[in-house]
């Protein structure tokens, strides 16, 4: 208790003691400003925006299946089936495929003593201009006396690029020499010089034509081609051929079109003091309407043949069940075939010196389907009714049956079916079949249709094996045609021709290749009286440079 006395005691006396000092302090002078002065080395600055940082989190995806309204068509190189001409002499050599040479020699040699050679050479490029210049040479002998022939093609293409169009012209030299040894070689035996057939043929073709829509969207192709014709000085023909096509593209769906045909040719025979001038002028308007779902080409044709006039139906449609699959296709077409020695020769080199020429009339009547499955396999087939007016046939001489004589078919008609298929998968793989089915009747003028083959045959397969071997194969086979002999009438035999190639690439210049024709060595006959020559082989080297 004391203790807490004297506590008190001391607080009391230490408050008295703080009054005391406070009183005794002076006055402080509440009008004098005072300042102070901070010193720092500290200087406010902003702070750095901080960076947008992205996720790298995908955005969700859009599961819809988009609609689309285009198509792509199918990568094929190789082209669809063409008819293959039927010749009376064993078959060439096939050129494999060249596709994209240039400039190349090709040479070779054979059974039959047969020499080969072929070449190209180009200049030039797709901006100024280009030239090609082409030839070849074959020649074989075969078993049968005389039976020998040669042929020699040279031809020089030249074209000049001036802006949107493009001149264009060429040169072409033939000469093709046969015999005529179709003849009983125990009765006869004639001088080579007495049964020699040589033809020689000069060409020259100048044209020019668009190579870009141009400002009026008229495409355009005016082209003239001669032609001057000769067998061994005896008989002379030329020939002159114009053509004036153009077209014009009105909307999306409207072509209109119309071309303008001459053929004029004037035959000579030298000994004889025998002149023939065979003409034809012809006249072709046209609307054409494509759309989706079909096609329409609806024309005529007015046509002077020889000075008497014709309008030609140029009727013809397809009409598209389900896109780019199947299509049913029909027309009424008609044309004039210009005929002329030069044209009737390569027919049948064995004829004799023709004393007419007419032009033939064709009138068609045709109906059918397309089909295209899974962008590699196409299928077309169609029955035809056709008719022919002047009509050339050729049968064998009955004072001379070494020579054919040209007939005049006044009426011919023909039920044609016809069939073709193709296969093609890009460059590496195609096959083609092709089949006609001909019936012919209501003859006027003939007696039978001389020399016309009811059925033909033929395929072609074209494989690249590997990257350096390409392989090739091809088929022709026919029935028998009707001939005259000092008899009466007879259906000649049918035959078929297998043949198979190679070539095998050995580097960028060299490659090796072979031909093996009518593998069957089958003893058929194109015309009577003339056998080709059975199993062929001839093979050598191709240089490109």
């Amino acid at each position: 208790m004391k203790r807490d006395h004297n506590m008190l005691i001391k607080k009391i006396n230490l408050f008295f003691f703080a009054l005391f000092v406070y009183a005794t302090l002076p006055a402080q002078d509440t009008t004098h400003r005072q300042t102070i002065e901070i010193t720092s080395s500290y200087k406010p600055h902003l702070r750095n925006a901080v960076k947008i940082d992205f996720t790298a989190t995908p955005p969700n995806a859009d599961t819809s299946r988009p609609r689309l309204a285009y198509s792509i068509p199918a990568q094929n190189l190789f082209f669809s089936y063409q008819p293959v001409l039927l010749k009376p002499l064993p078959l060439e050599p096939d050129t494999t495929v060249l596709l994209g040479t240039r400039n190349y020699v090709k040479a070779g040699f054979g059974n039959f003593t047969t020499p080969y050679l072929e070449g190209a050479l180009g200049f030039g490029d797709a901006n100024k201009g280009m030239v090609k210049v082409y030839g070849d040479y074959i020649s074989s002998r075969g078993k049968i006396k005389n039976q020998d022939f040669s042929e020699i093609h040279a031809r020089a293409d030249g074209s000049l690029f001036t802006g949107k169009n493009e001149l264009y012209g060429s040169f072409g030299f033939e000469s093709n020499e046969y015999y005529q040894y179709g003849y009983d070689h125990t009765l006869f035996d004639y001088p080579k010089a007495d049964i020699r057939r040589s033809y020689r043929d000069m060409s020259l073709t100048a044209g020019f034509k668009n190579r870009d829509v141009n400002e009026i969207g008229i495409n355009y192709d005016p082209h003239i081609e001669l032609h001057a014709f000769t067998r061994e000085n005896v008989v002379d023909e030329s020939s002159l051929l114009v053509n004036l096509p153009a077209e014009k593209t009105v909307g999306d769906h409207v072509k209109v079109k119309v071309a303008l045909a001459a053929n004029i040719n004037g035959y000579k025979v030298n000994s004889a003091s025998l002149k023939i001038d065979n003409s034809l002028l012809q006249i072709a308007p046209a609307l054409e309407y494509n759309s989706e779902l079909f096609n329409i080409h609806a024309g005529i044709t007015p046509s002077w043949n020889n000075g008497e006039s014709a309008v030609l139906p140029n009727l013809y449609g397809e009409v598209k069940l389900q896109q780019n699959i199947l299509t049913i296709q029909g027309g009424w077409i008609g044309r004039f075939i210009a005929n002329s020695y030069r044209t009737l020769s390569i027919e049948n080199p064995y004829m004799a010196d023709p004393v007419f020429l007419n032009n033939t009339k064709e009138i068609q009547y045709y109906g059918g389907i397309k089909a295209s499955i899974g962008g590699h396999f196409n299928f077309n087939a169609k029955a035809a009714f056709i008719n022919y007016t002047n009509l050339p046939l050729f049968v064998n001489d009955q004072t001379n049956e070494k020579q054919f004589l040209l007939l005049n078919g006044n009426r011919v008609n023909n039920f044609q079916i016809h069939g073709d298929m193709n296969y093609i998968n890009q460059d590496n793989f195609s096959a083609t079949a092709g089949i006609d089915l001909n019936t012919y009747g209501g003859l006027k003028g003939v007696t039978s249709a001389w020399g016309l083959y009811p059925l033909k045959v033929n395929g072609s397969l074209r494989w690249n094996a590997f990257k350096q071997l390409i392989v090739k194969g091809d088929l022709i086979a026919f029935s028998g045609a009707k001939a005259m002999t000092p008899g009466g009438t007879k259906n000649m035999k049918g035959g078929t021709d297998l043949s198979i190639g190679a070539e095998f690439k050995i580097n960028k210049m060299f490659s090796a290749w072979v031909d093996f024709d009518n593998i069957m060595n089958s003893k058929y006959q194109w015309w009577n009286k003339y056998e080709v020559y059975g199993v062929q082989v001839i093979g050598g080297v191709i240089v490109r440079f």
